[in-house]
């Protein structure tokens, strides 16, 4: 098991920096501003905490509470774990294919601006198409497993919305049994990209239709219905890009893709290099240059705007389970699916508190005292925080 490094430098030291100038320079959504605050809050006397001490050594220290923001990257290793091991039971004893769903950069400042609508369409637009095209007995004759998430950044924490896709080699058949697909991915990526693209710009229309879009600053010219449509005409003379990357071998290997991006935000910690001087420096991939790793520098001002572009509406959910696992019809048909694979049982997660579930998880005992590393490290009182 990999042993935990703390980063040099987080997120929060750039909002704790330079966020009360930012917030000098900008307005910003009630949404938005309980984010900025909780990430410069989180694990900090603000939220309040616990005086621990050493059963033996008596040496002591403060542990202070975590937001529990799902935007924070310092809340997100505990969610992830325990989300992961959940789904274990959800899996069957098949191989699994990997897509990925992206729309034209042309889209962009409209989904930026229309959120909860244009991130709904992603999701409905690209399911479905999976769901059609896999129900066709010429592709596969049966409803597969679908779980997507949804990622809205790219290395550069630019915008590029698009959906990555855990679609199950093979479905479920009318009579219950399990239908087996061909191993390389059984749906060509031209007629997935066309149907994609078709039933994305015909969701946006009736979006629109229904006045569920407003049209602001970049957007503001397609109110007049002449350039909207100028505008659906271009993206559907455009090759929209989904594409099927190399199968997994198997739940385990689901499993470990799953660990690295349910629930991956805009930019990990470990990737940021440096805060000083007004600036801020970071790793990224360029894939324009055989994903190449290499840093990139901006103003702290630009890389906390653009951190907040991928800040999701309030209840929405970025994973989502379509196909065979949807929420309702799940059980029965993973038990009755599992039968018929001659599939034993996922074992059962044993009760557990949070502490126990985290050094079974990852192998760190929050228990352990972090100087004599031999007694337990024990909560002996509270600590009030300005919040509390």
């Amino acid at each position: 098991m990999k042993k935990y490094q703390k980063p040099k430098f987080e997120v929060a030291d750039v909002f704790n920096q330079y966020g009360d100038n930012y917030l000098k320079s900008f307005s910003l959504p009630l949404d938005h501003l309980k984010v900025f605050h909780s990430l410069k809050a989180c694990r900090t006397s603000v939220l309040g905490g616990h005086l621990n001490k050493c059963s033996s050594c008596e040496f002591t220290a403060n542990s202070y509470n975590s937001c529990k923001n799902r935007h924070c990257p310092k809340c997100q290793g505990m969610n992830q774990l325990k989300w992961v091991e959940d789904r274990n039971t959800d899996l069957l004893p098949v191989k699994y294919f990997h897509l990925v769903f992206t729309i034209p950069c042309e889209l962009n400042h409209l989904c930026l601006t229309n959120r909860k609508v244009l991130y709904t369409i992603l999701f409905k637009a690209s399911s479905e198409t999976i769901k059609m095209l896999c129900k066709d007995d010429k592709h596969l004759g049966a409803s597969p497993a679908i779980l997507s998430v949804l990622h809205t950044w790219g290395q550069k924490l630019t915008e590029h919305p698009h959906i990555h896709m855990i679609v199950s080699a093979g479905g479920k058949t009318d009579d219950n049994k399990w239908k087996h697909s061909r191993k390389k991915f059984f749906i060509p990526v031209k007629v997935m990209s066309k149907v994609f693209r078709a039933k994305f710009l015909c969701k946006l229309k009736e979006a629109v239709k229904a006045d569920k879009v407003i049209f602001v600053g970049k957007s503001k010219f397609l109110e007049q219905k002449i350039n909207f449509q100028k505008l659906i005409n271009l993206m559907f003379k455009k090759a929209w890009v989904v594409y099927a990357k190399k199968p997994f071998k198997g739940a385990g290997g689901v499993l470990k893709y799953l660990g690295k991006y349910t629930h991956r935000i805009a930019i990990s910690n470990h990737r940021i290099l440096s805060v000083k001087n007004g600036l801020v420096s970071f790793l990224y991939k360029d894939y324009q240059d055989s994903s190449k790793q290499k840093n990139l520098t901006l103003n702290a001002s630009e890389f906390i705007r653009r951190f907040l572009l991928h800040l999701l509406p309030t209840g929405f959910f970025k994973i989502r389970h379509y196909g065979i696992i949807a929420s309702r019809i799940k059980k029965e048909n993973l038990k009755v699916l599992r039968k018929d694979l001659k599939a034993v049982d996922p074992i059962k997660i044993p009760t557990e508190n949070w502490q126990e579930k985290l050094l079974r998880l990852t192998g760190f005992d929050v228990r352990e005292c972090p100087k004599c590393k031999k007694h337990t490290f024990e909560s002996i009182s509270s600590i009030k925080g300005a919040l509390t």
